[in-house]
């Protein structure tokens, strides 16, 4: 087990290199963002025509839900030029006669559906939300139904996360280098049209256009993870119309996009933070884990070696090194201690080259996820150039989180922690970049959700997000886990009192209320958490 004196002294030198970081960035430079010109005309409103969803029966409603197609401006420098069309859904609040307006959800990624998200998350949101508003989501520009961006196809991803491993090999650095300008290239040919304009200052000038077409002076909006970066540009864009909003599992805005190397150093070290929790667990609770007969770190080290040598071969053909094993875990360890035990069996079961959620490579559907969730986010990001400081970086982010650093750092261009390599050498221009003040000066009161042991938007994100903006207030769940709305009661039922009545939870508020680990004898919302899908869990 990890001393409280170990801990601290890596606590030390992450926060001692993104301080050089920040003086380095600081130093050279980022990118800067492309200018704006003033527009000549404000964009044309889109017209809404509701119908049935996915070639659904216009006499039989289904779910409930109804689509609809909203055109919006490619390039918002032109905005009466070219346009894109951006897929919406919405279920019409339930109580007519007690309507408060839209309430709109946004997912994370960037890659998940907001359609998708929205029509699966609504029977978990509680019924005062679904009874007084109308809940609308949307698949943002470059996603899914709203033209999906294409960098490198499913056969290059695959040959690429195929050929990865657990335990990387001398010079992993320079293939994650040149794979990196490999896939920015890609992305520059064959998203040429796109690739430019799906930051987040252009989705959320989408937003309010879709706001204007819904016909509502002001918008209530939750958004989680990547879409809480959303609703904070979208609040620092048209602050005059936020009626509420709640951003779930933060991001600093700032630090992410001006500061990115820094904001980097945080990721990895919070996401191999909540790894090492998990083990500790297992170590003083080996019956209940099941994995590593107390010596857990010891052998999860073992077996991604095991992996890498001898790989599992899956029912679809392709190789689980310990690359896939380091990937998976990435993403199920986002659901807290409540799948802690599945974890520990699913580990179990690699260890016996037997079937496991955790030995799945990534899928082409996976593919269309890593596609946009790295696109965006470099249209988003302003690394600075240079590959001596790119290769610094990176080194420094892989030893400061052993566990699951070298695969994911050195690894092939995929998920939010190995983005550098890409986005250092990104040749596209960025015209939709958001680069203004998160101040939202003028905006109703945001809502910000913070969970202490978030793997993948640190805690601190949260306490910056809520004192960068002008009417934040920020609301803790001390538990482990991405996000918190759903997980906890106590942060449930005070976000939806806020969202359906404007009050807010006294400052310095604290919900500990966390499921905590139990034997694996039922199937839970987190177990086998798969990237290309996100959604509100329903509340247990």
């Amino acid at each position: 087990m990890q001393t409280r004196s170990a801990d601290d002294s890596r606590k030390r030198a992450v926060w001692g290199i993104s301080l050089v970081l920040v003086a380095v960035t600081a130093l050279l430079g980022g990118a800067p963002g492309a200018a704006t010109a003033t527009p000549l005309a404000a964009p044309p409103v889109p017209v809404l025509s509701w119908g049935p969803c996915d070639g659904a029966d216009a006499d039989d409603p289904g779910d409930g839900f109804e689509c609809a197609t909203a055109r919006v401006p490619l390039d918002y420098r032109e905005p009466t030029g070219r346009t894109i069309p951006l897929a919406v859904t919405r279920r019409l609040a339930s109580d007519r006669s007690h309507r408060t307006g839209v309430l709109v959800l946004h997912p994370g990624g960037p890659g998940n559906s907001g359609v998708d998200f929205a029509r699966d998350s609504y029977e978990a949101l509680p019924a005062s939300l679904r009874e007084a508003f109308d809940v609308v989501g949307y698949d943002m520009r470059g996603v899914g139904r709203s033209g999906q961006v294409e960098c490198w196809n499913d056969e290059e991803y695959a040959a690429a996360v195929d050929a990865a491993r657990g335990v990387p090999a001398p010079g992993a650095l320079q293939t994650a280098v040149r794979q990196g300008l490999d896939f920015a290239r890609a992305c520059a040919e064959r998203s040429a049209d796109l690739a430019p304009f799906i930051g987040t200052g252009s989705n959320a000038k989408d937003l309010d256009l879709l706001r204007r077409a819904l016909g509502e002076e002001t918008l209530s909006f939750y958004g989680r993870s990547f879409g809480s970066y959303v609703g904070t540009v979208y609040a620092a864009q048209f602050p005059r119309r936020v009626r509420a909003m709640v951003l779930d599992g933060a991001y600093d805005p700032r630090r992410y996009a001006d500061v990115p190397y820094a904001y980097d150093a945080g990721q990895f070290v919070a996401l191999d933070a909540a790894v090492g929790r998990f083990l500790d667990w297992c170590a003083r609770n080996a019956e209940a884990c099941g994995f590593g007969e107390g010596r857990p770190r010891q052998a999860f080290e073992e077996l991604k070696r095991s992996l890498d040598a001898d790989p599992v071969i899956t029912a679809s053909g392709r190789p689980a090194t310990g690359y896939t094993l380091a990937y998976r875990l990435m993403f199920n360890i986002n659901s807290g201690k409540e799948v802690w035990p599945y974890l520990g069996e699913a580990l179990r079961a690699a260890q016996a080259h037997q079937g496991s959620f955790l030995l799945s490579p990534p899928s082409p559907a996976s593919f269309d996820f890593l596609n946009v969730n790295m696109a965006v986010e470099c249209a988003d990001r302003a690394y600075p150039a240079g590959r001596a400081l790119l290769g610094a970086a990176v080194s420094a982010h892989v030893a400061a989180a052993p566990l699951l650093g070298p695969p994911i750092g050195l690894g092939p261009p995929t998920y939010d922690h190995n983005h550098a390599p890409t986005c250092a050498q990104w040749p596209a221009e960025r015209p939709s970049r958001y680069a203004g003040s998160y101040r939202a000066a003028g905006s109703a009161p945001i809502l910000v959700l913070g969970t202490t042991g978030d793997p993948d938007t640190p805690y601190q994100d949260a306490v910056a997000l809520a004192g960068t903006l002008d009417g934040g207030r920020l609301l803790t769940f001390a538990g482990e886990g991405h996000t918190a709305y759903n997980r906890s009661a106590c942060v449930s039922a005070l976000a939806t009192a806020y969202l359906a009545t404007l009050a807010l939870p006294a400052r310095g508020t604290v919900c500990a209320d966390e499921t905590p680990p139990e034997p694996p004898t039922r199937r839970t919302t987190g177990i086998g958490v798969d990237e290309t899908r996100d959604v509100i869990p329903a509340l247990h």
